[in-house]
């Protein structure tokens, strides 16, 4: 970042100093990602019995936040040297975008090493990191029509498109941990399903109260309560549905409340529909 900062202001290379607030935006996310994923890993409380999973989540929220704000700061300063444009130096810029690639790419393989990277959390520190390398590479195809076909304001429109490229990605973070934070079912799973692998368990005769959501992405959550069936014990059929639920849903958290026909029932004829 700082290297970016001297040589974009030494080039007058917007693209370079773009990058350049873009990865101060990058170490405060990655900061925050490590906090989140340490608070995340602390045990439950007595009035956090959930304990901190949800720290993730809030850390992705606010990462795509910023992803979206520096978005909106280079396409602001791109409009502007758009009507002023300045002289690039384009070798210098060159050699730094391509410096810059090369410490955004290590970076991206550290942080895909292992199971982490199915993490929301990471997952949004490495979108800013992966913004990042492709802002180098549109520096480095600005800075190459620069210095071969005298093209300066390909600076500013390598900026723009490095804009656009990390709008996109913030909107695909704040939307998974806006589903997160709003208790909505995990993407792909829905109550139609759920109520196939209720309908299939054996001694459920219908439910009510069913709800599905995701404690951090990748934790999903259920609570629902059973009719029974006639004959069919309530310790027994709950144990089978959470089974069930385990197995065809990898829904490893669930809470079952077995009852007698009657209470808030939707009917077996029902339960096919997940109505």
């Amino acid at each position: 970042m700082v290297v970016e900062v001297v040589f974009g202001v030494g080039t007058h290379s917007l693209s370079l100093l773009s990058d350049a607030a873009h990865m101060l935006t990058d170490a405060a996310a990655l900061a925050l990602a490590l906090l989140a994923q340490r608070l995340a890993e602390r045990p439950r409380t007595a009035t956090l019995t959930y304990g901190y999973r949800r720290a993730e989540t809030l850390a992705a929220l606010a990462n795509g936040v910023a992803l979206a704000a520096s978005s909106f700061f280079i396409v602001r300063e791109g409009i502007e040297r758009w009507s002023r444009p300045a002289e690039i130096r384009g070798p210098a810029m060159l050699v730094v975008a391509t410096l810059g690639l090369v410490v955004n790419l290590v970076s991206a393989k550290m942080l895909s090493h292992g199971h982490g990277a199915k993490n929301a959390n990471v997952r949004a520190a490495m979108a800013h990191v992966m913004a990042d390398a492709l802002g180098s590479v549109a520096a480095m195809v600005a800075g190459a029509l620069v210095v071969w076909a005298k093209l300066d304001k390909a600076d500013t429109v390598a900026s723009i498109l490095i804009a656009i490229l990390v709008l996109r990605g913030a909107y695909g973070i704040v939307k998974s941990s806006s589903r997160v934070l709003m208790e909505s079912a995990p993407e792909g799973l829905d109550e139609t399903k759920v109520a196939g692998v209720l309908r299939s368990v054996e001694g459920v005769a219908g439910y009510h109260d069913l709800h599905v959501w995701q404690l951090a992405e990748g934790e999903p959550m259920l609570t629902v309560h059973v009719i029974l069936a006639e004959e069919a014990h309530g310790v027994d059929v709950a144990r089978r549905v959470c089974a069930a639920l385990a197995r065809d849903l990898e829904i490893v958290h669930s809470t079952v409340q077995p009852e007698a026909a009657g209470a808030g029932l939707v009917p077996a004829s029902r339960l096919a529909r997940g109505k």
